[in-house]
């Protein structure tokens, strides 16, 4: 066993001074190698940290929403559907959701306003809660008020309460909670309506049923579920990824071009160590084993180097160099920690697409020149 372990060894010393005498050459492989494993790795992390932030966040939720359609749109829905429903067998609660959307022309950004789905839980007249993205882009004069134009031109100025917290900036930055009054005014919102209709369902494995009885009970109606809601988060995150990875399509063609042209043309020189290799005693086995040896020095080490350079990059930098493809064209974009979350199948897979092709690609020539006469392959006749 030592004596294996110690011929292991001897033969990636060898393979380390090999490396060494090429070294320029091997280092900019390297390093290209490292910027490619660097970016589908930032990419891969920040899908995966998106998607577990939104699903954490979205774990209080309404379980299943129901939208009034009218023409294909989405429509106010009477409060007296709010009866019919809770008929359902299986239904816990049924409660009204009142919110819309405002734009503010001196931030030229869009914010979400509602109304506290349960009477008490929310500010008093005249105040508001508001995230902390509100406050960076609305056009406030100061930092205790805002002022909105109302549905008939007149101004009203409503007083900061409170400001969400940081971690809840994902679904907050936009964010602004008012009493029922005010919102009304604001936006002259009729009585006896909502804006949609949040639903509890006593068993959680009976949601897609009642969403189909009330289908059927009001068929103007669309129920969303919890779960197609985080569905669509993580197809939105999947895509995004997507295109981070679509735009570096041309650089990762440049490079397993460059990958395999440098792993499968033996130079000169190469051919003629391995000639030597061979004149010496050394079996057509060692001399694979060592060319292997030389392709998972570069391939691992430049696995490691951008791997551990990308989790720097998402959790300690704020992805900095990729939130301008990533952020869009968005005005008001949430500022946010992401905790790392990945699975342990993705490096697997990232590991296998960088490290293991291009270690076996290095090999084939290596066999090729390795089975030949050593002195034809001195004399460079190989």
């Amino acid at each position: 066993m030592w004596r294996w372990l110690r011929r292991q060894l001897n033969l990636l010393d060898f393979a380390l001074f090999s490396l060494r005498r090429r070294k320029f050459k091997n280092l900019a492989l390297f390093l290209v190698y490292a910027l490619v494993v660097f970016w589908v790795a930032s990419v891969l992390l920040f899908a995966r940290a998106m998607q577990a932030q939104a699903e954490k966040l979205l774990q209080d939720s309404p379980e299943v929403l129901v939208q009034r359609m009218t023409a294909g749109r989405h429509e106010l829905i009477p409060l007296e559907y709010m009866g019919q429903i809770k008929g359902i067998r299986g239904v816990k609660e049924v409660y009204g959701r009142i919110w819309g959307y405002y734009y503010d022309p001196g931030s030229g950004a869009n914010y979400t306003i509602m109304v506290p789905m349960l009477p008490g839980h929310g500010p008093e007249p005249g105040r508001i809660l508001v995230g902390r993205g509100v406050m960076r882009c609305f056009a406030a004069k100061d930092q205790q008020s805002l002022t909105f134009r109302s549905y008939r031109g007149g101004f009203m100025t409503l007083g900061i309460k409170e400001l969400f917290p940081s971690d809840s900036e994902l679904l907050t930055s936009d964010l602004i909670i008012m009493e029922q009054g005010d919102f009304k005014n604001l936006f002259g919102f009729p009585e006896g309506f909502a804006t949609d209709l949040a639903v509890t369902v006593r068993n959680p494995r009976e949601r897609a049923t009642v969403a189909e009885k009330i289908t059927q009970l009001l068929p103007d109606t669309r129920p969303i579920l919890r779960e197609e809601i985080l569905r669509t988060y993580r197809a939105l995150f999947d895509w995004r990824g997507g295109m981070a990875l679509l735009l570096l399509v041309g650089a990762l063609l440049a490079f397993f071009i460059l990958a395999w042209d440098k792993a499968t043309g033996l130079s000169a020189d190469e051919k003629r160590e391995i000639g030597i290799l061979k004149a010496i005693g050394w079996e057509t086995g060692d001399v694979m084993l060592l060319k292997g040896l030389e392709g998972l020095v570069i391939s691992f080490s430049a696995f490691l180097l951008g791997a551990i350079a990308a989790y720097f990059h998402i959790f300690h930098f704020s992805w900095i160099l990729m939130a301008p493809a990533l952020k869009g064209w968005s005005v008001l974009y949430p500022s946010f920690p992401l905790y790392p979350s990945l699975r342990a199948g993705d490096l697997a897979v990232l590991f296998f697409f960088t490290v293991v092709p291009y270690t076996l690609v290095t090999i084939t020539p290596c066999w090729k020149a390795a089975t030949m006469d050593p002195d034809r392959v001195m004399r460079g006749q190989a």
